[in-house]
């Protein structure tokens, strides 16, 4: 019996979902501002620097996560509206680049137009209007939590943190936002696995630098447990970053890596990854015989796959070979990771 409780019925009309469907993942925040959740992680840090005594006798280790810019993309309507009125760059979407593309991601693409993820129902084709809106509602999106994260710094100067800190800003992945016909991430262009990494140090590290040279965001790891007086395991396989951040010689790698495996989204293969090189990028599957191979120099905007080209043929198979030389010294440089628990 349902007592006191009532039944509830929702009943959405056909132009309502139509209305779903056609945003990709673009609406407007209309509750009150601060119970936005990107607002409120920031909110909350801010009140917790600047509440929480202050341990003078040992350093403060704070990891804040912004759930945003994440589907939905979801803006309060003041600033959305400041982006929407903006010229937005919008990267073309030939047929001939999507025919090109290896069949898993062409299936996905089907399958994220008929499917609803974290609201986002992809368009096989949107308009250059749906496509305009969805990327303003994103960098309305990107612009709220820059504005909490001046507000965490300002509470950490003022609790006086900032006169022996280290602050990262980084993300985990991008957004194709529609470029390359796709939704979200869930592939292994630039867009995807070019990620911020900003340090700021007033007094240990030099500003107003950009570090040149490819890195893995593992790569801050050892960094961070350096700057804290914690030894490196020796089964790390992440690389040195210090000497980047204190304007030493640095060698960046020479390629880099990306992994993913089979998902809810990724439902055509069991594991893609990809090998990036200055030049060159490859991505394969573990169980299909296409994949992509991009010129970055020729083709920076990663829209002519040559997997199938003969004149890339030795490149390919360079890519192929240093993806497995990597996963042979990937196993062996970790086989003694759990040793301390056996």
């Amino acid at each position: 019996m349902a007592g006191d409780r009532p039944h509830i019925i929702f009943i959405i009309t056909d132009q309502q979902r139509f209305d779903t469907i056609r945003a990709l993942g673009a609406f407007t925040w209309d509750l009150p501002e601060d119970t936005h959740p990107d607002v409120f992680v920031g909110d909350m840090a801010t009140h917790w620097i600047r509440t929480k005594p202050k341990d003078e006798e040992r350093p403060l280790f704070l990891e804040i996560g912004f759930p945003g810019p994440h589907p939905p993309y979801d803006p309060t309507p003041e600033m959305a509206q400041k982006y929407m009125e903006r010229d937005l760059p919008l990267q073309d979407v030939t047929p001939q680049e999507l025919d090109s593309q290896p069949e898993v991601y062409k299936r996905m693409r089907v399958h994220n137009a008929e499917v609803d993820h974290d609201s986002v129902v992809h368009l096989l084709d949107p308009t250059d209007e749906q496509r305009h809106r969805q990327r303003a509602h994103y960098m309305a999106n990107v612009e709220m939590i820059d504005k909490k994260v001046g507000e965490i710094l300002d509470a950490l100067e003022e609790k006086g943190y900032l006169d022996n800190a280290v602050v990262i800003f980084t993300s985990d992945h991008g957004d194709c936002l529609t470029d390359h016909g796709h939704s979200r991430k869930w592939t292994m262009y630039d867009t995807i696995t070019n990620m911020p990494l900003i340090v700021s140090s007033p007094g240990r590290f030099q500003g107003d630098r950009r570090v040149a040279g490819l890195c893995q965001q593992m790569d801050i790891g050892p960094a961070l447990l350096e700057l804290a007086g914690v030894d490196v395991a020796p089964t790390m396989e992440a690389e040195l970053l210090l000497p980047a951040l204190n304007g030493e010689a640095w060698t960046p790698r020479e390629v880099v890596f990306a992994e993913h495996g089979r998902d809810g989204i990724l439902q055509e293969t069991d594991f893609m990854t990809m090998v990036r090189a200055e030049q060159w990028k490859l991505v394969h599957f573990v169980d299909w015989p296409d994949g992509q191979l991009f010129d970055l120099v020729a083709d920076s905007a990663e829209t002519h796959n040559l997997w199938h080209d003969p004149a890339a043929a030795t490149k390919k198979q360079e890519l192929l070979d240093e993806l497995r030389d990597w996963r042979i010294r990937s196993d062996v440089h970790t086989s003694g990771w759990a040793a301390a628990w056996h």
